[in-house]
Parts: structure tokens; sequence; C-alpha cells
């Protein structure tokens, strides 16, 4: 590590910097602290490098550690009186390190995704009466990739809860979607029911923490893209011949949670779909719904599931509600979502059978 510090500040500061002295000053809950003493033209000056331990308090991705310092960064000199921030070092794989400090903003480039995603599908059950075979291949190929994925685990009691905690608090996830909705959408107090109501379930299943499994994080049809494969056109004229393939986008929130996360980020799509266009859960929509989740029990044997899905599907109906993601819906078919969604937190265990008595 010295080494490559040594090769850091000579780059920040220039080839003439000497660095005297580098030391552990101590550590905390947060991290620990080290003393560097350098020497250039200016004199002799000290300076304090600091880290945060990788797992706990929010801090156990890289990206959640490049957070706290970039914030850090921008905020400790804007204080008066505050000690200043000088800059926001990465080390990658290799030991190399390298400023990343200073930025205004961030960017992710990646590579494109080819083919329909998975919103086209659903579209297009409202106009048929059962699922075609193409379909059921589709609900194989999603079940059987999640059955895949799901099947890693990881023993980390600290991850599974954040997974939980996240679940609720975090603003991408139920309270953060809350606070997007316009005023009127739905009464305070009837957001905080749901919250409340999801703080229980997430304290119920704590215990549950040997479910922690590897999870796309963001696994609802937007992100879905399939692809025909061996030069078929997008009609499938030849459906059982016809190799069905996927490419996935925006993997969110970190890489571990529990299964439940990814599965009710697709289901509830099923149900939000058919209220969309029947008012009910009914046709293709709860054909669907029950073929997946069959399909899904089948690969993983995890008979377990229905009994965890409850603050899931809570934060994906709060998704799928929302009049910014979804203003074409109707305040009755929202009403309906917010039924599914406390009926759901409301029941002990999710009963696939009862999904529409859920949004009576």
């Amino acid at each position: 590590m010295q080494r490559a510090l040594e090769k850091y500040l000579k780059e920040f500061f220039g080839e003439s910097i000497k660095l005297l002295d580098f030391k552990r000053l101590g550590s905390g809950v947060h991290g620990a602290g080290y003393l560097l003493r350098i020497e250039n033209e200016e004199g002799i000056k000290s300076y304090v490098l600091k880290d945060l331990a990788p797992e706990g308090l929010g801090h156990d991705y890289p990206s959640d550690r490049a957070a706290v310092f970039l914030l850090a960064h921008e905020t400790y000199g804007k204080l008066p009186k505050h000690v200043k921030a000088i800059d926001v070092i990465s080390m990658n794989h290799d030991g190399i390190m390298k400023s990343i400090g200073g930025g205004a903003d961030y960017f992710l480039l990646m590579e494109t995704a080819e083919g329909k995603n998975y919103f086209n599908d659903l579209s297009e059950f409202s106009k048929k009466d059962s699922l075609n075979e193409i379909d059921k291949k589709k609900i194989e190929t999603m079940t059987s990739y999640l059955a895949g994925i799901h099947s890693t685990k990881k023993d980390s009691k600290n991850l599974y809860w954040r997974k939980l905690r996240d679940t609720v608090g975090h603003g991408e996830c139920l309270m953060g979607v809350f606070d997007s909705y316009p005023d009127g959408t739905l009464q305070y107090n009837e957001m905080a029911e749901i919250i409340k109501k999801s703080v229980d379930w997430i304290m119920r299943l704590k215990p549950k923490y040997n479910r922690l499994s590897q999870i796309h994080g963001d696994f609802h049809p937007g992100n879905i893209w399939f692809r025909a494969e061996g030069g078929m056109h997008s009609t499938y004229e030849n459906p059982l011949n016809t190799e069905i393939d996927f490419i996935l986008l925006d993997r969110s929130r970190g890489p571990w949670g529990d299964p439940a996360d990814d599965f009710t980020a697709l289901t509830i799509n099923y149900i939000f779909f058919s209220i969309k266009h029947y008012g009910t859960v009914k046709g293709p929509y709860l054909e669907a719904l029950k073929l997946f989740c069959e399909r899904y029990i089948t690969h993983t044997q995890d008979y377990e599931l229905f009994n965890t899905v409850a603050p899931f599907f809570a934060f994906r109906g709060a998704v799928v509600a929302n009049p910014i993601f979804y203003p074409e819906l109707t305040p009755e078919q929202r009403r309906l979502i917010f039924k599914f969604v406390n009926n759901v937190l409301n029941d002990k265990s999710f009963n696939l059978e009862r999904v529409n008595d859920y949004i009576r």
C-alpha cells in the first residue's frame, strides 16, 4: 500500500514530493486513520488518510464508501472552522491508487441491449385468451435463470438485514417512492400504515438471514430484454424451435438480498397489468402469475418464499401505483393496488389462490 501511495502522491503533488512517514493512528467503529508526513519545496506538511470498515453501517459495498468520501470532499471545506478534504482516492484490485475527487457529477458508460423488453409481452397479454408457447417458454427461461442466480448463497446476517432495511427505507424503495408521489395520490396516514406494516414484516424476517442470495435487485419487465436467436423473426413463426434468451439491464441496490426481491419485482406486474386492463386478476395474467410461481418453486424448492414476500410486494406495489411512473392508471385502479398491498401485509403468508381477494 505504501508504494502505491507514494506513486499517487507524486502524481497529485508533484515528482519532488517525499513521503517521510506513514503510520496508523488508530481505528474506531467506522474505520481507521493513517498519518502521512510529506516534504516538498514548500516544506513539511502532515495529512490524514481515512478508510471505512467494509461491513455494516451502510458501508458494505465499495460504492457506499466512495459515496461517503465524495460527500466529505464536497462539504468539509464549506463549513467554517472544519478541516478541509484534499482528495478522494480509489485503489483497484492491483493496488494502484488514483484520484476520483473533485467531480461535479458522475456517469456510467455501458453496453447497449438489443431486443424487446418484457413490457411488450405484458401489453400483448390483454389481446389473448391464454398464454401461447412462446409466453410459457419465456416464463420458464426467467424462472430458470432466477433459480440459478438465487442458488448462490452468502453467509452474512449484516447484508440480509441491510436488504430488508433498504426495502423500506432506501430513497429508491418504499419510503423514497412514496416521497415522490404527487400530493393527494395517497393520504400520508395511509402511507404511514403501509410503512409501519412493512417495518413489522422486516423485524419478522430478520431471523431468516440464511436466505441471503445473489440477486439482480430490480428484475422488472423494463430491465428484461428478450431476443430470438438463430435468425428467427419477432413473430416467432415456429415457436417450438425458437431459442429464447434475454439480456438484463440496471442491476440495482446491491448484489445480495432475499430472492423475494426479484420474485416480486416481476410478478407484481402480472397483477398490475391485469388490474389496469380488467380491474381484476384474470386471463393470461392470472395464468402467467400461477405459472411463474409454480415454475420458480419447482426450480428452487423455496417453499418458504410466500412467507417472505409481503414487504417486497409493498415496495413493488408502491412503484406500480406511482402516478409519475404510470400516469395512465385511474384513481380506482391505484386504490385496488393499495388494497392488494395492505391485504398482503395483513396476511401471515401470501396465498396465490387469494390474489383477487387481496384487491377486494
